[in-house]
């Protein structure tokens, strides 16, 4: 059944009739009010006939009853439109009014604003004024059960008069949990019935989840508080019967568009989006088409039990409303074949609907979802120009592997995440070791090659190309690599992919979605919002209102940032050699890039996941640990450069001396050129 519910019509026909008018193109089957069918607007008596005639049932609202008892806790403009109100509906019973009502409902008809049905329906309601008393004073319930809802005007506590705002998600909390508990309502077999509940009364299209979160008809809107889109629409198909015989094998493959891309595609006038070039060439069969956001989809599919196959859906088309970003919206529209529907007979375009979490314990472990294949809507990925870097499967083992851990070792994130630092770090143990000796080495080596490349620089101070080739010589010499000092760079390197895999983890992934770690520590003082969620930034001291910058949006003072640029400042100011036989201009350089690290880095990982910035705050700890555990090693260790003129350079000197000799070669074809 499809029951549309309306609520605060508030005496406002025109606006009622309208979503009368559309609800009749949706096909419900009936419709009920949750309350507050009068109050402020001109037209009540005409908004209750049209209650009685249309709704199944309606409930009290705080205006209904300040009309028909007394007004309460109303500001003065509220207060004057209940005594109106009052005053219009017990005043109607003179005949002279009753007949001019009925002109003025009779003129719409004649407007062919009404039929002549509803003309007549609702004049005999105009011309019995007592029955519209007496059924406002029948509103009396304050909830009523529809199957596993509740429906209340105001809120599951105090159903006719308490609001309930989207800013009590976070602000008054205890009022969202105290609401979520009226929702367990005993049963006859003893066990506790989890119900859901209707509201109406905040005027707020939206929803409340039980973990203190506000969604409304914009939560679909990118967060300006991330550098990634989310949004994205997703083709689960089968392979044509010669490719998959036994037609089981549904795939997403290569059928997955960002918002981005979709939107271009609008611009060029290319607006279908399903079948596309890729689709028809193959001859794939559609099974799901779904959209994503960050953390929930919605998704149709094939509910035939024969078939996979959508066969109610031919084309999935889409348009935008124009406007710019932010506010530009894009719909999605569902074309059936043709089907030529014969005298007397019937025919079907049913199709599944999934409304939910991006959960993999549903999508890959409940029927009929696993056998869809709708796990494929579950996409580690960043978005634009990241995606190449993220490496979905890494970001799959990832969260298999921090899912192992918490399950099974820690049954903490924050610790899993630890953990795997750790692990990260033991693994990496020996390329960190072999680039420290590799740094040291140069390191010492530049300082006994000190004095000659002091002359060097002095002789060949007029002709920087002579003095290259003079340098390359002197390294040959004593067997040094130019690019030893890389070396040290190695680890951040091979850490970079786990950290764009781990934020696509902790931005996407649903099971760690409202995630405190450490057990809810923070939590303990006074529901204190830092590291509540370890997918979101970690909201040390959270602002009331967000501050409008030109990148994203500042809606607290986060304190890993500030830490992580703390211990960079550490590491680079006491546990980076120094590096002798510098030039002023390159120990300039040097300075600026120590601080662009110290400065530049936190400031870019300011708003990402709390998670990611846990992972490399305590990576960069263990690191200066382990840097001087390495560096007590080092020191016994001989690190005296030996010349070995015979020696097989590696893969960098080569690339370095070859550099020099393209150098070489073209100064020297610019000098015959200039001869």
């Amino acid at each position: 059944m499809r029951i549309a519910i309306v609520s605060d019509i508030h005496a406002n026909l025109a606006a009622f009739e309208a979503v009368i008018a559309h609800a009749r193109t949706q096909g419900h089957d009936s419709m009920i009010c949750l309350g507050d069918v009068v109050g402020y607007g001109p037209d009540p008596l005409e908004c209750v006939d049209l209650v009685r005639s249309t709704c199944a049932w309606s409930l009290l609202g705080n205006h209904d009853f300040a009309a028909l008892y007394e007004p309460t806790n109303f500001n003065p403009v509220a207060r004057n439109a209940a005594f109106w109100t009052r005053a219009q509906v017990f005043g109607a019973t003179s005949p002279a009014h009753i007949e001019k009502s009925v002109a003025a409902l009779d003129a719409r008809r004649a407007a062919g604003e009404i039929d002549a049905a509803d003309f007549e329906r609702r004049a005999a309601m105009l011309r019995d004024p007592k029955s519209r008393v007496d059924y406002l004073f029948s509103i009396s319930p304050r909830h009523v059960m529809l199957d596993r809802y509740i429906c209340v005007h105001g809120s599951p506590t105090r159903p006719v008069n308490e609001y309930l705002f989207p800013t009590d998600a976070e602000q008054n909390a205890h009022r969202i949990e105290r609401s979520f508990r009226m929702l367990t309502l005993p049963s006859p077999t003893g066990v506790p019935q989890r119900v859901s509940a209707f509201v109406g009364h905040t005027h707020v299209p939206g929803f409340f989840l039980e973990d203190r979160e506000f969604g409304d008809a914009s939560s679909s809107a990118r967060d300006p508080n991330t550098l990634t889109e989310a949004r994205r629409y997703h083709f689960g198909y089968l392979y044509p019967p010669e490719r998959d015989p036994s037609q089981s094998f549904v795939t997403a493959n290569g059928q997955m568009f960002e918002r981005g891309d979709v939107l271009k595609r609008i611009a060029a006038n290319d607006l279908t989006l399903w079948p596309n070039t890729a689709s028809t060439e193959g001859r794939f069969g559609l099974v799901w088409y779904g959209i994503t956001d960050r953390y929930f989809s919605f998704t149709v599919h094939s509910n035939a039990s024969d078939s996979k196959l959508l066969s109610s859906v031919a084309e999935v088309r889409v348009i935008s409303n124009g406007e710019p970003t932010p506010n530009d919206v894009v719909f999605a529209t569902l074309w059936s074949p043709v089907v030529t529907v014969e005298a007397a007979s019937r025919t079907s375009l049913s199709m599944g609907v999934y409304a939910g979490p991006l959960d993999p314990k549903v999508l890959e472990g409940m029927q009929p979802y696993e056998s869809l294949g709708m796990g494929d809507l579950i996409v580690y990925l960043m978005a634009g120009c990241c995606s190449w870097c993220t490496f979905s499967w890494l970001a799959d083992f990832l969260l298999w592997f921090l899912t192992f851990i918490h399950d099974y070792l820690v049954f903490d994130w924050g610790l899993a995440i630890i953990a795997l630092v750790v692990v990260v770090r033991l693994i990496l143990h020996p390329v960190q070791k072999k680039s420290q000796i590799s740094m040291q080495r140069f390191s010492r080596a530049m300082t006994a090659m000190k004095p000659e490349l002091d002359a060097l620089q002095k002789k060949f101070k007029d002709d920087p190309s002579r003095m290259q080739q003079e340098q390359m010589r002197l390294f040959r010499e004593k067997g040094v690599s130019p690019a030893g000092c890389v070396g040290g760079l190695l680890p951040t390197f091979a850490q970079m992919p786990i950290w764009m895999a781990l934020y696509a983890v902790l931005y996407f992934a649903f099971p760690l979605r409202h995630q405190a770690p450490f057990f809810g520590l923070f939590q303990s003082f006074g529901d204190w919002s830092f590291l509540a969620d370890l997918s979101a930034q970690d909201n040390f001291i959270k602002f009331g209102a967000p501050i409008d910058l030109f990148v994203f949006s500042l809606s607290s003072i986060n304190l890993l940032p500030i830490l992580m640029g703390i211990v960079f400042w550490f590491q680079q100011q006491y546990m980076t050699p120094p590096t002798p036989n510098m030039s002023e201009e390159q120990i300039a350089q040097q300075k600026m890039m120590k601080w662009m690290m110290v400065l530049m880095f936190p400031i870019m990982m300011y708003v990402v996941p709390s998670g990611l910035t846990l992972y490399i705050l305590t990576s960069t700890c263990i690191g200066i640990v382990e840097g001087r555990i390495i560096k007590k090693q080092v020191d016994a260790m001989d690190l005296t450069v030996k010349p070995a003129a015979r020696k097989k350079k590696d893969f960098l000197g080569r690339m370095y001396e070859q550099a020099l000799e393209r150098a070489k070669s073209r100064e020297q074809q610019k000098k015959f050129k200039e001869r």
